[in-house]
């Protein structure tokens, strides 16, 4: 059975927004608790004193301690050009006590500037805010629709608005448009305030203490704003959003720290990974770290000893060996350089108290060649904003691979370049060309769900793929060195251009990283400088 909602939608009737934070920064879109309280005003102009405690409480009671499970709204960016407003400041009291007097002050003489800048609707008007029903029963629809519709403008009194409320499906909730927010336990999400139990009494309380402001003996008394324990801070994040990934970034420096030491990242890339990933296993010890976190966390095993390998999903350690982009030629035009810097990252994005210690512990280590058992270069951490790092970490729209992506799959299985051979007529020819591409795009878009990013992100991004790359500097993609088990599958030089829904450029933040050998650092992107 497909699960049901209570949907409350706001349409505006202007495309702007003026509603501000507590720290007065723009909102958008209008936190759960700014709708609730415009519920609270609406039902309690529509059903008065006592006909609100029967009619309209019980169901704002309910609603309070419903979860929002998300917000689907317009695109809303704030306005290329501000405008003024003149407030009046609060000396009516003192100019009245001027004209008594006999004197011409005027209350215009009194006024504040305020310039203001409102968000800006682009692309809709309705804001749709869904809840989830337990049984797909919504016990109080009647009156909440009523109140829904009973509400005239949300935010400043100018920006004017029309209420409504049903119960639709899973199947229609897919189909509203705009913007979808979801809530997410993570501190880079955006903190929206959001009704909870007591919600309504709180707000009750708040509008008797205004209705009592002056007190008995004409003194003045100001009215407390809501408390904190009448709501709750929740993080919400656009689901076109990609939060940045933890990450530790270090130098390699000969083991004598006289200067960088360099690796070709075509061929000694993998070298690289491998050292990097010994070197944090030996560390991981003196972290505290036992040896089944060890095996989980640095090594990515699951299984334990003498067991078939058990992957153990994104929560591991990603190793990532940084070409350099550096400057090149007489137009200084950014290339591709040798490997002088390394990262450890990774595609979860609740491991990042881990990253303390990998930075504590990792720098002044060693990394240790294979075969002779020799320290052939030492780590030393540089900071994150570090100029070199910043082409693998900064938000882009437009990324493209250092080291190719192995594509999670075969790109012919049915052997359709064979049949190419043969000779085929040109509708034929074209018919299968467009299948291939159509495979090879299906496997990239699989690799960066694999990578962590939301459905919205890898259904509209605009990808490109070939065998030479499109960074300068770079080799054809055959060339690379892959794990043993990898060889089999196809790898290519990728670019991807991050759209939203409306076709915008919309940035994302790295490290990305996807593909098969995405824990080894094959299929790594930087960003190109010119789209950044």
């Amino acid at each position: 059975m497909m699960q049901s909602y209570f949907c409350h939608t706001v349409q505006f009737l202007q495309p702007y927004f003026h509603g501000r934070t507590d720290r007065g920064e723009p909102e958008w879109p209008p936190s759960p608790l700014r709708v609730f309280q415009a519920l609270v005003a609406a039902g309690a102009t529509r059903w008065r004193e006592k006909r609100f405690s029967e009619c309209a409480a019980p169901a704002l009671f309910w609603l309070e301690q419903q979860c929002i499970s998300s917000i689907i709204a317009p695109i809303g960016q704030p306005a290329d050009t501000k405008y003024r407003l003149y407030v009046p400041d609060n000396v009516a009291d003192k100019v009245g006590k001027s004209w008594s007097k006999g004197g011409n002050d005027n209350v215009a003489n009194h006024r504040t500037e305020k310039d203001i800048k409102p968000i800006h609707l682009r692309n809709g008007d309705t804001v749709y805010y869904t809840f989830p029903l337990a049984e797909d029963h919504c016990p109080h629809l009647e009156i909440l629709v009523e109140a829904a519709r009973s509400i005239t403008h949300l935010g400043w009194g100018v920006d004017m608005v029309v209420g409504n409320a049903a119960v639709i499906s899973e199947e229609e909730v897919a189909q509203l448009t705009g913007e979808r927010w979801r809530i997410l336990d993570d501190d880079s999400a955006t903190g929206y305030r959001v009704p909870v139990k007591g919600t309504l009494d709180a707000l009750i309380e708040k509008h008797n203490a205004f209705l009592h402001r002056i007190g008995p003996d004409g003194s003045f008394i100001p009215v407390p704003p809501l408390p904190t324990s009448a709501f709750r801070v929740v993080g919400y994040r656009r689901t076109t959003d990609q939060a940045a990934r933890p990450f530790a970034a270090f130098s390699i420096l000969k083991p004598d720290a006289s200067g960088l030491r360099s690796f070709d990242s075509v061929r000694q890339g993998l070298r690289v990974a491998g050292m990097l990933r010994y070197a944090a296993k030996q560390v991981a010890a003196h972290a505290g770290l036992n040896e089944s976190q060890t095996n989980r966390l640095v090594l990515g095993h699951g299984e334990a000893k003498g067991e078939p390998h058990l992957p153990v999903g994104p929560a591991r350690f990603a190793y990532f060996p940084l070409p350099s982009i550096e400057f090149r030629g007489e137009g200084r035009a950014q290339a591709v350089g040798r490997i002088r810097r390394v990262m450890v990252a990774s595609f979860a994005e609740n491991i990042g108290t881990e990253f303390a210690w990998v930075r504590r512990s990792l720098s002044g280590q060693s990394l240790i060649e294979e075969e002779s058992k020799n320290a052939i270069a030492m780590l030393s951490l540089i900071p994150q904003r570090d100029k070199m790092i910043l082409p693998y970490t900064q938000a882009s729209s437009c990324w493209a691979t250092v080291t190719p992506v192995v594509l999670p799959g075969f790109d012919d299985p049915r052997h359709l370049r064979r049949r190419l051979e043969n000779k085929v007529d040109a509708a034929e020819q074209k018919q299968l060309l467009a299948r291939l591409d159509e495979r090879i795009d299906q496997l990239l878009r699989k690799a960066i769900m694999q990578a962590g990013f939301t459905q919205e992100l890898v259904e509209h991004a605009d990808i490109d793929w070939r065998k030479l790359g499109f960074w300068p500097g770079t080799d054809h993609a055959d060339r690379y060195g892959v794990p043993d088990h990898l060889k089999r599958f196809p790898r290519y030089h990728v670019q991807i251009n991050w759209r939203n829904v409306q076709g915008t450029p919309i940035n994302v933040p790295g490290p990305i990283c996807i593909g098969g050998g995405r824990f080894f650092g094959l299929g790594l992107f930087a960003a190109i400088p010119d789209q950044a």
